[in-house]
């Protein structure tokens, strides 16, 4: 006996609940979707902020911790051919005038700059950021460098150095000396942030005047370093009573550390230096709301209200040679 087995299809009622319960799961997986997105370009933008101002600041700290060392020697005062009071310039070298030759050849003042101003007298690449500081550092090469014609160079002896520039070293070495004299490199590099960079236009930079060689003669370059760096502060920690302790922090362009400055204090040494940035993102982030109150060393930026990502970050630098 043969039977008839219908096949019956969905109802509608049954259909609209599939649907129902369908579109519920892909509402639920495109949240998921752009919350996850949403998450990635948050954590995106706070590690670019993060990365920028670790590359500043270990830039600047390379610099730092290797200010006064000249060599043999961390006593820029036993430098002969640096500036000294009413001479910027008393052996006549080879110095590009762009930022002055004091700016090169004051080797009494390893770390130096400017409080919440840019006063060199070479310019500012794309100006120089309002309530920003300037900050200054003189040293010598790590290691020791062949002579070259045209480079400013330093020769020094455990006691004594001489600044050359003719490729001709000015302290006889005596081949049976233990400790001979050594030839390195002159570095002076001062840091400052501009307010328009020319890698990202609108934004913020750290820049950097260096002193470098170019067709056989010292020359003067200002180079970007990080886009994003919107403010930068020192505070120099300086040492008044050769115990190798700060005993108190000052701001740079401070007389006390200058020995050619009427309120020098006789043995002051600046041994530390705190420094603080201010960086901020590339792009303005939609929902971004940052209440805080910046307060970057001595001066009050206040809250900005911008959709701009920014982080404050700050550190403590002990320079490796300026102790006794």
């Amino acid at each position: 006996m043969m039977t008839n087995n219908k096949q019956t299809g969905l109802t509608l009622v049954e259909l609209m609940v599939a649907l129902a319960i369908g579109s519920f799961l892909v509402i639920g997986a495109v949240q998921i979707y752009n919350q996850s997105r949403q998450a990635f370009v948050i954590n995106e933008s706070i590690a670019r902020v993060q990365e920028t101002a670790q590359f500043a600041m270990d830039t600047i700290e390379a610099d730092l911790r290797m200010a006064s060392n000249w060599g043999r020697t961390s006593r820029g005062l036993a430098i002969e051919g640096r500036s000294v009071a009413g001479d910027s310039n008393p052996d006549g070298l080879a110095v590009p005038a762009d930022c002055g030759e004091e700016w090169v050849l004051d080797l009494a003042v390893p770390v130096d700059g400017d409080n919440n101003a840019f006063t060199l007298p070479c310019a500012a690449t794309g100006g120089s950021q309002a309530q920003s500081d300037l900050i200054t550092v003189r040293r010598a090469s790590v290691a020791p460098q062949p002579t070259q014609p045209g480079r400013l160079q330093i020769q020094t002896t455990r006691v004594q150095g001489v600044l050359f520039d003719d490729g001709v070293e000015p302290i006889p070495i005596d081949p049976t000396d233990p400790s001979p004299p050594t030839t390195h490199n002159l570095m002076v590099s001062s840091y400052y942030v501009s307010p328009n960079s020319q890698l990202i236009p609108g934004v913020p930079t750290l820049r950097r005047i260096t002193l470098v060689m170019n067709g056989g003669a010292s020359a003067i370059t200002d180079q970007e370093v990080a886009p994003g760096v919107e403010n930068i502060q020192i505070q120099l920690g300086v040492d008044v009573n050769d115990d190798n302790a700060v005993d108190r922090y000052v701001n740079p362009g401070d007389e006390i550390y200058d020995p050619s400055a009427p309120g020098y204090l006789p043995g002051a040494r600046v041994i530390a230096a705190r420094i603080w940035l201010v960086v901020r993102g590339l792009d303005a982030e939609i929902g971004i709301e940052d209440n805080r109150n910046y307060q970057p060393g001595d001066v009050v930026l206040g809250t900005y209200n911008d959709n701009v990502r920014r982080l404050q970050v700050s550190k403590t630098i002990l320079l490796r040679n300026a102790r006794t």
